[in-house]
């Protein structure tokens, strides 16, 4: 067994909603001071809150159901793997109503504190327990990343130069290499519509190989990565990698508008303003509205452990607007977006990626 020896820092915070004067009083603001005992918990994984990614956008979620319910929020952030399952005792102890992990990395330690407190609701982002395995006090919250990351490689085949794009990841798990699979497949399929030949580097999907920074933090390494594909020839980044995926936007941005980006997870220019002149759109994850409803879902005793999967189909999963490149992305290229969107809702396209998940 390891032993783990890191401290825990978490914060507690209580939120209380308020009705605007004068207006009649909702049922969510009625109950506001009545809910200030319960407490809605978050761990984060490595990356931290403040990630302008993944840990972010589900933290946000997070924030939404406490301002909507009036709750008490209690989080705490990892810094480095070994704090999972000290992080995740320590928000039993608190006596969590419902506690949020975000994060494949966090499915252990979470699997073994729902199965240790049936009593304590638990919800966690990009991880199920394997069929069969359920646990009636776990909800899975599952994206389909492809769908909207083939929309993606279409776009940056569309908008390339030089014919050559580039994608790397953070480390290689299947939350990671399901963005990279939808690009390299949105790619090609841009290839055979257009009878162009767009390469794709830093992955091959049948391979399943490629460029990856081994860690979600080091934006060194990630402006490594970026720069090495640069030099490649990539002119358009789609880096997958959290915080460490920064980097890349950091070498975009230093190319004077010869090289372009698309962020993961949220909407980059919202979430990463300063990189927005180099973004020509994001891959959103709903996660912000999943954690959400989840949490809601325990104050009103509605809970069921019943997987969600986010998808083109019901928006758990998007292509962000294009800001700033609005007007570069043409007319006809918008327009063949939608029909992709369409067509793989329709299922007349079929995303290959071995990594999405399995129907609940």
């Amino acid at each position: 067994m390891k032993k783990y020896v890191r401290g825990t820092a978490i914060v507690g915070v209580l939120t209380l909603a308020v009705a605007a004067c004068g207006s009649k009083p909702t049922e969510e603001n009625a109950g506001g001071s009545a809910n200030k005992d319960f407490k809605a918990c978050m761990v984060s994984d490595s990356g931290g809150f403040d990630d302008k990614s993944f840990n972010q956008t589900s933290y946000k979620g997070l924030q939404d159901a406490v301002k909507e319910k009036g709750l008490t929020e209690v989080k705490a952030e990892s810094k480095s793997d070994n704090d999972y399952p000290t992080n995740m005792t320590a928000m039993v102890n608190a006596k969590c109503n419902v506690i949020v992990a975000v994060g494949f990395k966090l499915e252990d330690a979470t699997e073994a504190a729902a199965k240790a407190n049936p009593d304590i609701k638990f919800a966690i982002v990009d991880s199920a327990p394997a069929p069969g395995k359920e646990l009636p006090n776990l909800k899975p919250l599952l994206f389909n990343t492809a769908q909207s990351s083939f929309q993606a490689g279409y776009l940056a085949a569309a908008m390339s130069q030089s014919g050559k794009v580039g994608t790397f990841g953070g480390i290689k798990i299947p939350t990671v290499t399901i963005f990279m699979d939808g690009f390299a497949e949105g790619v090609k399929y841009y290839n055979t519509q257009k009878g162009k030949n767009v390469q794709v580097l830093g992955w091959d999907d049948a391979k399943q190989t490629g460029l990856f920074t081994n860690d979600f933090e080091d934006k060194a390494k990630g402006q490594t990565n970026a720069q090495n594909l640069i030099t490649q020839g990539a002119d358009v980044l789609f880096p997958v990698a959290g915080p460490a995926g920064l980097g890349g936007l950091q070498a975009a941005k230093a190319s004077n508008g010869k090289v372009n980006a698309i962020w993961v997870d949220t909407d980059g220019c919202v979430s990463a303003a300063e990189y927005c002149p180099v973004l020509m759109s994001s891959v959103q994850k709903g996660m912000d509205v999943a954690v959400k409803d989840a949490i809601v879902s325990v104050v009103d005793n509605k809970f069921d452990n019943t997987q969600f999967t986010g998808t083109l189909d019901n928006g758990g999963t998007s292509l962000a607007p294009f800001h700033d490149f609005d007007s570069k992305v043409t007319a006809d290229t918008k327009k063949e977006l939608d029909q992709i969107k369409a067509d793989i809702i329709s299922g007349k396209i079929k995303v290959q990626s071995k990594a999405q998940p399995t129907a609940s």
